[in-house]
């Protein structure tokens, strides 16, 4: 069995304009001192890679890891979760997801598209450089809208809506595979992959790629009322990254799923900083170390109530208490008889 490691922070929702949370390495010397181990890098910030020049540069994907290690701290994974979108989107997103490409592509679907698969290349790239095996992203989406069937779906729209995602993803999942790294998709709403059942459409129209791999994150699964724990049992096999991230959902005579349209403040279901929300972290924690997950255990801190610096200090320490150090033997080895073929045979009458 392996113990996985962490904790490790995903910088993305803490990034500002004041330090330390303006540089790379201001923010590792902060998530040091919180007692992280490991950071997960967003690509979109210059201040903290340059992801073509990471992709090119094997002297500055080493010095971003050097960055890194001069805090005592390891890069855990590179994330596209922006870029990864924008490979898919339906256009009735076009002009709210313009704002995560760069001026030059936006209110031009093809140019952002080409923009974004080169981002995703890019990321394969750096990735190996910077010597990890796996990368976050999110699908994109172009059958989202349709989710909820009504009015009844055209027949064939779903079959087309995967064939072509299938294709868009395709190029970029072999250009992970040439460079050795694992494709995280986090199973999220918004996305077309958004549970088991969509990722595995997915899977089969890619033909089962090696590549196509899953980011774990209960809190999605909390607010779908899909049962989390048995997903591991189901997925293991392909879960690479996790994100360690809670939530809850409440239920009420006037809400549910869906929230109203209300903000997340006031949503049924909403993302908690990590103790506060209803995911069963050591049940997770123990089905993972069950099936050998040796990834990082990674905090996303997403709350509608807490200071983001509380979540990050109380998840640090909440993370490492929930690691499991996996034994090295059978707590029952002090009464083991050894090994004795012919008794064995005695003891079974043959």
């Amino acid at each position: 069995m392996k113990t996985l490691k962490g904790p490790g922070i995903f910088l993305a929702q803490f990034i500002g304009e004041e330090a330390p949370f303006n540089g790379l390495a201001a923010m590792c010397e902060w998530a040091k001192g919180l007692g992280y181990k490991g950071v997960q890098l967003p690509t979109t910030d210059p201040r903290f890679i340059d992801l073509k020049r990471a992709a090119e540069s094997q002297t500055y994907a080493d010095e971003l890891v050097g960055t890194a290690r001069a805090a005592g701290l390891e890069i855990t994974e590179l994330s596209t979760h922006l870029q990864g979108q924008l490979v898919a989107v339906n256009p009735a997103y076009d002009t709210l997801f313009d704002a995560f490409a760069p001026e030059e592509v936006r209110g031009n679907p093809s140019a952002r598209q080409a923009w974004a698969v080169q981002q995703l290349k890019y990321a394969a790239q750096a990735s190996q450089r910077l010597g990890l095996t796996a990368h976050a992203t999110f699908s994109g989406a172009l059958l989202w809208p349709y989710v909820y069937p009504w009015p009844q779906r055209s027949a064939g729209l779903v079959e087309t809506g995967f064939e072509e995602l299938a294709r868009r993803w395709r190029p970029i999942l072999d250009e992970f595979d040439r460079n050795g790294v694992d494709l995280c998709y986090e199973i999220h709403a918004g996305e077309d992959l958004h549970d088991g059942t969509t990722y595995e459409m997915f899977l089969e129209h890619v033909d089962n790629h090696p590549r196509a791999c899953l980011l774990y994150d209960p809190s999605h699964f909390i607010l779908q009322c899909l049962d989390y724990l048995e997903y591991i049992d189901i997925y293991h096999e392909r879960i690479r990254a996790f994100h360690v991230k809670d939530a809850e959902f409440n239920p009420t005579g006037r809400q549910g799923v869906y929230g109203g349209y209300q903000n997340w403040i006031d949503r049924a279901g909403r993302f908690r900083s990590l103790g506060d929300g209803q995911v069963d972290f050591k049940a997770i924690f123990s089905k993972l170390a069950q099936y050998d997950y040796a990834g990082w255990a990674v905090l996303e801190w997403e709350c509608a109530l807490k200071h983001p610096e509380d979540g990050a200090r109380e998840g640090a320490q909440f993370i490492k208490d929930h690691i499991i150090r996996v034994t090295d033997r059978a707590f029952d080895d002090f009464a083991a008889a050894g090994t004795d073929e012919a008794k064995n045979k005695q003891l079974l009458g043959l």
